[in-house]
């Protein structure tokens, strides 16, 4: 399965040290240099480099102009959406909501970091889809509890 992600699902996951979920779930993720430098900057919560990932395939973006529709993304949304199409992406990890919907207008399937704590949780490679959120939140990544409610319950949480 070919999976780009942009930054966000990194830092959510490295909040609550489970980077190790998307090769388990997904092999390898495809990865825009600018997600990488994005990542590379640090801040509150750190992420392990992604180049020193035996799992993360740098992708170069691309030079052609992007699509009008993308202007209002950041660099990093904007760089895995054209990446993404150019490659014939299965999947993208993205979280923001506008980033999201770009992605599903262009006719990309979308999953965000929540989506993949569930996965894990049906794939048993975490004991709770509902804790491990929390803790996320606890770092400071915001997720609407009525949506962790509605996942959760998917699961029986």
């Amino acid at each position: 399965m070919k999976v780009f992600s942009n930054t966000t699902p990194f830092i959510a996951l490295a909040s609550i040290d489970r980077l190790d979920l998307l090769p388990k779930l997904f092999g390898k993720i495809h990865v825009v240099h600018e997600v990488i430098s994005e990542c590379a900057v640090g801040g509150a919560i750190i992420v392990a480099p992604l180049l020193e990932l035996d799992w993360v395939v740098p992708v170069q973006g691309s030079t052609q102009p992007a699509p009008h529709i993308l202007l209002e993304l950041d660099k990093g949304e904007k760089a895995t959406l054209q990446a993404a199409l150019a490659n014939h992406a299965e999947l993208v990890l993205m979280d923001e909501k506008i980033g999201r919907n770009m992605a599903e207008y262009l006719g990309l399937k979308v999953s965000g970091t929540l989506g993949v704590l569930l996965k894990a949780r049906k794939a048993e490679l975490i004991p709770s889809f509902r804790d491990s959120a929390q803790l996320m939140r606890e770092q400071g990544i915001f997720y609407n509890s009525a949506l962790i409610d509605r996942m959760a319950a998917t699961v029986g949480e």
